[in-house]
């Protein structure tokens, strides 16, 4: 990371997702831009803080999700809604997909966690919302910080980059 502090670039966002499907980008663009030199911070807040415990259950969002398409047998399979709303549809979808990205050798959540660690990667865990779902402290992986919107803002207002996801 760059010490300069007036020539170096900075990205920063806002996580509230906290599926499977919504957890890798942010953490792909995060140490991409890391790596290439950006001072990154990740605000964590309502359903993306459930990102940064240390116990990691995630599933994708197959519900609502008309775009959802899975390679299968060769063609491209869409997921209807009425479909998705069934139960173990979610459970099933989201093995297929975890069994896809292992066969492909993406990254796991937990891997690019550590890589944004590694990195130097500002993670800041609301606490507003921490608060709000009764999660403590030590439900969270080690690195993050507590802050609020303050916090954020702080940041963003800096950054020539900010990002919601």
């Amino acid at each position: 990371m760059a010490t300069d502090e007036t020539n170096t670039k900075r990205l920063s966002m806002i996580v509230t997702k906290g599926s499977l499907d919504w957890a890798y980008p942010p953490f792909i663009l995060a140490t991409t831009a890391a790596a290439m030199g950006l001072e990154v911070t990740m605000f964590f807040t309502f359903y993306g803080l459930s990102l940064l415990k240390k116990n990691l259950d995630l599933s994708l969002t197959t519900l609502g999700n008309p775009a959802m398409a899975m390679p299968m047998m060769g063609a491209h399979m869409k997921m209807p809604n009425l479909i998705a709303a069934l139960p173990g549809v979610n459970l099933m979808t989201t093995n297929m997909m975890a069994s896809l990205m292992k066969k492909k050798g993406i990254a796991s959540i937990e891997e690019l966690r550590e890589a944004a660690i590694e990195s130097d990667v500002q993670m800041i865990a609301c606490q507003m919302t921490l608060d709000l779902f009764e999660f403590k402290r030590e439900d969270l992986i080690d690195g993050p910080i507590l802050g609020g919107a303050a916090t954020y803002i702080e940041s963003a207002t800096k950054s020539d980059i900010n990002l919601f996801i």
